[in-house]
């Protein structure tokens, strides 16, 4: 069965997901959803998504949006083809959901505001707030000061191990260094670079970008 993700190939939460189903190897079909003109907030789509965001996936009957639930929910669904993505033991799962954590309310809140500053907002017409980017990279400084430093410690955020928590920053880093143009903020620090480098590498990922630059 062909799982079926709705969303657009350039959205950071569509691409985690992808990342996350091609490293399992999850069969899927993407359906394209045109944030531009508005698909998300049809009511058609609002039938699978209450709030009008992206993605959502369908597997057989059921169907799941939020891409961290979703990644968390086929690294279980999936885990006998690789465990080490959730972690084996009910410590390592919480260390996984810890970092996720971190990404998603410390991490990806910063990383969305200055690409909906500096990408989205001038596409619509409207003017960058240069202070509110300011802060939210003074804030992402900081945080990528506290990954350098747990990362001095272990390769990989929740251990020694590549697991969801490193996987969920895929989308968000590739934006800061292509498109927003901080990329600084990664080759600066050491243990995030060489970090970066090796996830970014991953032949899952490298799937995701060949179906992004298509």
């Amino acid at each position: 069965m062909v799982v079926k993700v709705y969303g657009p190939i350039r959205a950071a939460c569509p691409q985690r997901v992808m990342a996350c189903l091609f490293e399992f190897g999850v069969d899927f079909e993407l359906i394209d959803v045109d944030l531009d003109s508005g698909d998300h907030k049809r009511p058609e789509f609002l039938q699978k998504q209450p709030f009008g965001q992206v993605p959502v996936v369908e597997d057989g009957d059921f169907r799941l949006f939020e891409s961290r639930a979703i990644i968390r929910y086929y690294a279980t669904k999936y885990g006998d083809k690789n465990r080490k993505l959730y972690g084996t033991t009910l410590e390592e799962k919480a260390l996984v959901d810890q970092w996720l954590e971190v990404e998603a309310h410390h991490f990806n809140d910063m990383v969305y505001t200055i690409v909906l500053q500096k990408l989205v907002i001038p596409k619509m017409g409207g003017k960058t707030d240069f202070d509110l980017v300011q802060n939210c990279e003074k804030k992402l400084e900081q945080v990528f000061d506290v990954y350098e430093q747990r990362l001095s410690k272990n390769s990989h955020l929740a251990g020694d191990g590549f697991t969801l928590a490193d996987l969920s920053h895929l989308p968000g880093i590739r934006y800061l260094i292509n498109e927003c143009g901080l990329g600084h903020m990664v080759r600066d620090r050491k243990n995030v670079n060489l970090w970066w480098n090796d996830i970014s590498n991953r032949p899952a990922w490298k799937k995701v970008m060949q179906l992004f630059n298509n």
